[in-house]
């Protein structure tokens, strides 16, 4: 018998993908609620706990990564570290914003739940395979960040909102297909990596309405 067979999984029952739909949907809400715990705690932190913070929720990421074959307690464990030390990095933003528009705030948070709702509910229902739309998407995502580190440098008039818009696309793009991985995979001890794809969209959507409803210039 060969052995490349015996390492070829089966498709997950439909019982046993809806199980890690919602388990996956679990991890992300009480990844999402110790990230507000960390932006709570490290509202009043300087930008260099900020950037420190961010290369420690790096780390753990790849941590994830790692762990999410060998040990799913270790892998949760590490998911909602990850979302506490990104919590404590965007704390001084969200606090900026809270302090200067509350509603927008609000308002952000609102537009992501509708957002992350509808396009995770196509990207779930689409059959046709978005690998190819994700792979080009990641390199528009690169181009946005070089985009946006130009931005902190050269006065470009309409370059926040520019940036905005262009990474909500990019995000409704990577919504989609991280949903449509949740409905394929084969194995359902990926369900806190998935968590961590999913949380990093719902962040950085949210990070992007609230610079379009914070009025940024």
């Amino acid at each position: 018998m060969s052995s490349t067979t015996a390492t070829v999984r089966a498709p997950l029952s439909r019982g046993e993908t809806g199980a890690l739909l919602g388990q996956t949907m679990g991890l992300v809400a009480l990844t999402s609620g110790v990230f507000a715990l960390g932006a709570y705690i490290g509202r009043d932190t300087s930008g260099d706990w900020a950037i420190g913070s961010y290369i420690a929720a790096f780390a753990l990421l790849l941590g994830i990564n790692a762990a999410a074959q060998r040990s799913e307690q270790l892998a949760v464990g590490l998911l909602f570290g990850f979302g506490l030390l990104l919590g404590l990095a965007v704390a001084p933003t969200v606090a900026y914003y809270a302090g200067a528009d509350p509603q927008a705030v609000w308002e952000a948070g609102g537009a992501t739940a509708l957002f992350i709702a509808g396009f995770g509910a196509a990207g779930y229902a689409i059959r046709r395979d978005l690998s190819r739309l994700a792979h080009s998407l990641l390199w528009a995502l690169l181009a946005l960040i070089v985009f946006g580190i130009a931005l902190v440098f050269v006065q470009i008039p309409g370059g926040a909102l520019i940036y905005a818009i262009a990474g909500l696309v990019i995000f409704a793009g990577l919504t989609l297909f991280d949903f449509q991985r949740l409905r394929q995979t084969k194995d359902i001890r990926t369900a806190p990596l998935l968590a961590a794809s999913i949380f990093l969209d719902v962040l950085n959507v949210f990070l992007l309405f609230l610079s379009l409803f914070g009025g940024d210039d």
